[in-house]
């Protein structure tokens, strides 16, 4: 294995002096098969331990891991223990620190492991925590039941708020001073509303101190990293529920959270310490994914966008929520055109009616699967409001417009013909 600093400085990264795009680098990069006998793959390494060459060995690799020691002299941190680093992790971290141009990542068991971990590491007792809102329903119960038992303060805001918008209801608030993070969530799962990256990180150097930086930490599960990268639009941190696209097919579960050295060697720290890393298996089968990761997702947002055009014009759907079908002109469609390469495959949509409606539609279905998750090559629909959403109080439902009518598919990669005939039949 190569290691570095810094994934971009890697041998292999850039060829005659242009840099290799990252599904060129899903192939091979921070993988040496000489090191392993050869194998064209990266082999499972199925092991909890490792043997040291030397006594003096195992005692510099604790020393650097445990922080006792600076590694001034970039010296490759040796394997110690599958908690601490496996093989199989680091070459997926390699890999998908390159998709976000970031300078690390760290991954963990399941999406949920790597945000608390993130917050718990950021955030300490008097902190206030700003976040938009809606969010996924596991994360919003973790802020707003779990972080303020620890005297975190929370505080929601709509996504779509502008900078003069932020700035004024921070002011208002008087969190000023006790302002530690901001979290995002774009688009916001399950309304597709787009949050603007850019005024939040802005908003977050605006109140910064030089001894207190504020951080801004972005959910990117719904489109990313092929269709959005918000460490290029100001944030410090990308998060993705791996779970869902990075996997893609729906056979593990999985977290990752990416950004700039200093703060990731915080995070990665304490995930050693929660004991929060993923199996050599399950690192694996992401680096297998990530081989198809460009191909699967732009054959899902092909699929979307035809889903969506039908959705759009059927007599029994009042309201479609996907990203591209913002006004020319609105501050969404700016959002859009600014952060978003393309639209993504996760639809919501209102039907006519409410649950009743929408759960006769959702038993109809014959190819969509009727289960939760999302970006699987498979189709799959589900009810937020009662699902994935449960939790979250009906007022805030209300005022972000999810309702008992609302319907959230993730597009697969089955024919587009197939999947609107389904609904068709569905919807009738």
């Amino acid at each position: 294995m190569i290691k570095s600093s810094h994934p971009h400085r890697k041998p292999g990264y850039e060829l005659n002096g242009v840099a290799l795009k990252p599904e060129t680098l899903m192939m091979g990069y921070g993988y040496k098969p000489k090191l392993s006998e050869g194998a064209l793959k990266c082999p499972i390494f199925q092991t909890s331990t490792f043997v040291f060459n030397t006594a003096e060995d195992g005692k510099e690799f604790f020393s650097i891991a445990y922080g006792k020691k600076e590694n001034t002299e970039k010296k490759e941190l040796g394997l110690i223990y599958s908690r601490i680093n496996n093989p199989d992790l680091e070459i997926l971290e390699d890999r998908l620190a390159v998709w976000d141009d970031a300078d690390m990542s760290a991954v963990f068991p399941s999406g949920m492991a790597a945000i608390t971990t993130m917050m718990l590491e950021f955030l300490r007792p008097g902190d206030t925590l700003l976040f938009s809102q809606p969010l996924y329903g596991g994360t919003h119960h973790f802020i707003e039941k779990v972080l303020i038992q620890y005297g975190i303060k929370a505080y929601g805001i709509r996504g779509g708020c502008n900078y003069n918008e932020i700035k004024k209801i921070i002011e208002e608030n008087k969190m000023q001073e006790t302002l530690a993070m901001i979290y995002l969530e774009s688009p916001a799962n399950p309304t597709n509303e787009l949050i603007d990256i850019e005024a939040f990180a802005e908003i977050a150097k605006y109140f910064s101190k030089p001894n207190k930086k504020i951080i801004t930490a972005v959910d990117n599960t719904f489109l990313g990293p092929v269709f959005q990268q918000p460490i290029k639009h100001g944030a410090d941190l990308v998060l993705y529920s791996a779970t869902k696209f990075i996997g893609g097919h729906s056979d593990l579960i999985a977290g990752v959270c990416s950004g700039e050295k200093n703060l990731m060697i915080r995070v990665k720290t304490l995930r050693t310490f929660l004991g929060s890393v993923p199996d050599a298996w399950t690192s694996w089968l992401m680096l297998r994914s990530l081989e198809t990761l460009k191909i699967r997702m732009k054959t899902q947002c092909e699929n979307a966008k035809k889903v969506t055009s039908f959705l759009c014009t059927h007599p029994r759907v009042e309201k479609v929520y996907y990203p591209s079908l913002h006004q020319e002109g609105s501050e969404q469609h700016d959002i859009y055109k600014r952060h978003c390469q393309d639209s993504g495959s996760m639809i919501s949509f209102d039907v006519k009616g409410g649950e009743k409606e929408a759960f006769k539609f959702l038993n109809s279905l014959k190819v969509f699967h009727l289960a939760v998750s999302l970006g699987g090559t498979e189709s799959l629909a589900e009810h937020p409001y009662t699902m994935t959403h449960t939790d979250v109080p009906d007022d805030e439902k209300k005022l972000y417009h999810l309702t008992d009518k609302m319907v959230r598919l993730s597009i697969g990669i089955e024919d587009a013909d197939d999947l609107i005939r389904d609904l068709t039949q569905a919807l009738s």
